[in-house]
């Protein structure tokens, strides 16, 4: 099998990714577009106790952010899920779980690329229609394939400076909030007010969860990791906990200075306005455009891994598993998610297909914590990292995705369940033409 590996990559990728590299990869999963809209759909559902279902969420992730700590530290190679499902329940699975990725991602970054060019709209308005808008996708997506093709070290360096534009701008916001409000940041909680007021907590956290989605992509490049059993579980836990800690601060501070946040369309803009003027809120849009950059080129990044493991599985055509020989990047991977990307921002209604992705990712995360309980009687070794409390971490997590999975709507179901027969289909085509190829 490793020859014929080698013969289909050339070479393998270098493991360029450390601590630091592998975290910028978690906290730009997580922290994209979201945070700059939800605090006005959170305040609307939850009321005072908005800043709290931030923490729910944290929990409610948590254990299945565990399971994955727990699995990366058994594989070294690239794919994350594609790995887990194959070892645990054999490559049919593990195919499905990295197509459900897959699709995912890319609907992600199709939608929130229509979201970076709607915020540049904010100070040049021709950007959001006609000519100007398809010639602005293509040039931020050429240039996010480029930048990935041209090598891993110049991806993270870019990752690394606009997630210190975005961190600086939503700080500055925290920490002038909380100078400004003073005693008034913290909300005075009326337990009466959870049933009296109309809040729906079910709701509230369902919209949250948006915010805490995305960690996953750390795990895909594995085989790019120094050492991937020791930083990779590291990286997702100091990730959840810094992203917690800002969401929540963010909240407490939006709540306190804009009272009518609930109605708000651009809840931070108007809470930079309201403390720093029509200077602050241009600021904050900077923020804003360097927040969705970094969520894009940290997917990017990331997601044309799960293809290139797939086809050195066998699973996708060998064409997508062709490195690079000057750059050691997966070259053709990357490429075609940009084309798959620019078409959807172009020419799709996508729209739809976004409510679908939360799906996906509960199905994702489930298997995710199922294999768990498999594969550490036969992985686990003095070197990895191994969850306390037997198997009742990955049981929670599991239970966590039934209870978020009951909160969607069938027509999400619907799509994804389309979008699992779409991965089967494939999966069975491949396999056709490798067993056609060997005869």
């Amino acid at each position: 099998m490793s020859e014929v590996k080698l013969a289909i990559t050339g070479r393998s990728l270098p493991r360029h990714l450390g601590l630091f590299g592998l975290w910028l990869l978690v906290v730009n999963g997580l922290i994209g577009a979201g945070i700059f809209g939800l605090p006005g759909g959170a305040a609307k559902l939850a009321g005072e106790y908005s800043p709290l279902i931030y923490l729910f969420c944290a929990l409610l992730i948590l254990p299945i952010l565990l399971c994955m700590a727990e699995l990366s530290s058994y594989f070294s190679s690239s794919g994350g899920p594609v790995r887990y499902g194959t070892a645990a329940f054999g490559s049919f699975i593990g195919f499905q779980a990295g197509w459900l990725y897959y699709i995912a991602r890319l609907v992600s970054f199709a939608a929130n690329t229509v979201l970076l060019v709607d915020s540049i709209g904010y100070f040049w308005p021709e950007a959001t229609a006609g000519i100007y808008r398809g010639v602005l996708l293509s040039m931020i997506i050429a240039s996010l394939t480029l930048v990935n093709v041209l090598g891993s070290v110049r991806a993270i360096r870019s990752l690394a400076l606009l997630t210190v534009v975005k961190f600086t701008a939503l700080l500055l916001l925290v920490i002038a909030g909380a100078g400004y409000l003073g005693g008034q940041l913290l909300p005075t909680f009326n337990p009466a007010n959870v049933f009296s007021s109309g809040y729906d907590i079910g709701a509230a956290t369902l919209l949250l969860i948006y915010a805490f989605v995305g960690f996953e992509s750390v795990i895909i490049p594995a085989g790019e990791a120094k050492n991937p059993a020791r930083d990779m579980p590291r990286a997702l836990i100091l990730g959840l906990l810094l992203v917690t800690l800002l969401y929540i601060a963010i909240q407490l501070v939006s709540v306190a200075a804009v009272p009518d946040i609930a109605n708000s369309t651009s809840p931070l803009l108007d809470v930079a306005a309201m403390l720093f003027g029509p200077i602050g809120a241009a600021v904050l849009m900077l923020g804003v455009v360097s927040s969705v950059a970094a969520n894009l080129l940290g997917a990017i990044f990331s997601t044309p891994r799960a293809s290139f493991a797939l086809a050195e599985d066998g699973s996708l055509p060998a064409w997508f598993a062709v490195v690079q020989p000057r750059f050691l990047t997966p070259a053709n991977s990357i490429a075609f998610f940009g084309v798959l990307a620019l078409l959807l921002t172009l020419y799709g209604s996508f729209l739809w297909l976004a409510a679908a992705t939360v799906v996906s990712r509960l199905l994702l995360y489930s298997l995710t914590c199922a294999a768990v309980p498999v594969l550490r009687p036969k992985l686990a070794n003095s070197s990895s990292f191994v969850l306390p409390l037997g198997y009742t971490i990955p049981l929670l997590g599991i239970a966590a995705c039934i209870w978020l999975a009951m909160q969607v709507s069938w027509s999400s179901v619907l799509a994804t369940a389309l979008f699992v027969i779409l991965g089967t289909v494939l999966y069975f085509l491949a396999r056709w033409q490798a067993g056609r190829a060997a005869d």
